[in-house]
């Protein structure tokens, strides 16, 4: 890539200058300045599962815009009713409340304030490698210490554990615990995936001890890792669910949902001005639609069984290993990621990276077979080859 391409940033927090500039794009291909195309292995985090500019969602804010663009929260709206009741059908019948906000930083937020009035206790216990968000709430639950220490202090009350240790789990949770949090796959954390026995051993823990267990599903929700909800891969059901990203097909939506049950117990008050707003919430049914019709979930798994079998092939002296559930795939080199990442955007492929060492797969879930197929090959070559 020519370094003519590169500007510097007139953002906030960017980092410095942007190496690429995406203009356009259909499916899993994104298009830059000069017309070059890319392939999103995960450019588009996760949000863009049915890919860059998919036409049902085009269609369904398009429509709602000419109808409807904003109403606050204190008034009915038949577009947010129908997508609430849609995504409540698509999940267990425990759950019957939804909160609906704009990111999953806020759906996280919201799940720890919900937590905290219901059990009247203040303690969260989260994951070592877990992500949350953000703000001072979901950062104080996130684990990374480069991401927390800039901002420190932050919310007292929340502690840490080692994944997938539930001995650990059980020793931390205590009777002023309100909620254990966790990731059914850590995917900022390095894409590792929760044992069901793990799962299993969170909700005992959480029922024994009165504390709410929340699943963190912001990444993995909505068909991402094989099936539509990561949890479901356990038969584990948690008190409280966060969504986000993929869940209105890449317009900006959250979701925190949770039983009538823990509803009741909830004191105090807790809005979003946008959360709901009738555009994310048209695109959230013309999202859950195109999902279940398409049945991705299915094509998620398959195809993240075909990447699994092909990268398991990889030479052991420069891989690791490799981690991952459906179509959200780890691979940890034994050496920094960087200038493999920038060695397959050179060859028009554009995926991520969790960690230092870790490069990250996420692709839109309506990836054409070639693209996945070709992209496969790629990162095999500059990983074979190594990093020039």
């Amino acid at each position: 890539m020519s370094d003519s391409t590169a500007r510097p940033s007139i953002e906030f927090g960017s980092g410095g200058a942007r190496r690429l500039t995406i203009v356009r794009g259909d499916k899993a291909g994104l298009w830059d300045e000069q017309g070059r195309r890319y392939v999103d292995l995960g450019a588009t985090h996760g949000a863009g599962s049915l890919g860059a500019a998919h036409p049902d969602i085009a269609a369904a804010v398009a429509e709602q815009a000419r109808t409807l663009l904003y109403l606050g929260s204190g008034y009915g709206n038949p577009v947010r009713t129908a997508f609430l009741e849609k995504l409540l059908g698509l999940l267990p019948p425990s759950f019957g409340r939804v909160f609906l906000s704009n990111s999953g930083t806020e759906a996280v937020e919201a799940a720890i304030k919900i937590a905290r009035s219901a059990t009247g206790r203040s303690g969260v216990v989260a994951a070592m490698r877990g992500f949350h968000g953000r703000t001072l709430g979901a950062l104080s639950a996130t684990w990374r210490r480069e991401l927390r220490e800039p901002f420190e202090p932050l919310v007292p009350g929340f502690s840490h554990v080692p994944f997938n240790d539930a001995s650990a789990l059980e020793r931390a949770v205590d009777g002023s615990t309100g909620l254990i949090l966790l990731e059914p796959v850590q995917g900022e954390g390095g894409v590792h995936v929760a044992t069901s026995e793990y799962l299993r051993a969170a909700r005992s823990i959480a029922d024994r001890s009165g504390a709410l267990l929340a699943f963190d599903e912001v990444q993995t929700g909505i068909a991402r890792t094989g099936r539509l909800f990561a949890f479901e891969h356990s038969g584990v059901v948690p008190d409280l669910l966060t969504l986000a990203k993929s869940l209105a097909g890449g317009v900006p939506i959250g979701a925190t949902v949770t039983s009538t049950e823990v509803e009741a117990r909830f004191r105090g008050t807790h809005h979003s001005t946008f959360g709901g707003n009738p555009l994310a919430c048209a695109a959230g049914i013309a999202a859950l639609d195109v999902t279940v019709r398409e049945r991705l979930a299915e094509r998620a798994e398959r195809l993240g069984a075909l990447a699994m079998a092909r990268l398991s092939e990889l030479p052991e002296e420069r891989v690791r290993e490799v981690r991952g559930q459906g179509l959200l795939i780890g691979i940890e080199l034994r050496e920094k990621v960087a200038p493999y990442l920038r060695a397959l955007e050179a060859k028009g492929y554009l995926a991520i990276p969790a960690g230092a060492t870790v490069l990250r797969l996420l692709p839109p879930l309506v990836i054409g077979e070639d693209d996945w197929h070709n992209g496969l090959d790629a990162i095999a070559e500059v990983i074979v080859h190594g990093a020039r």
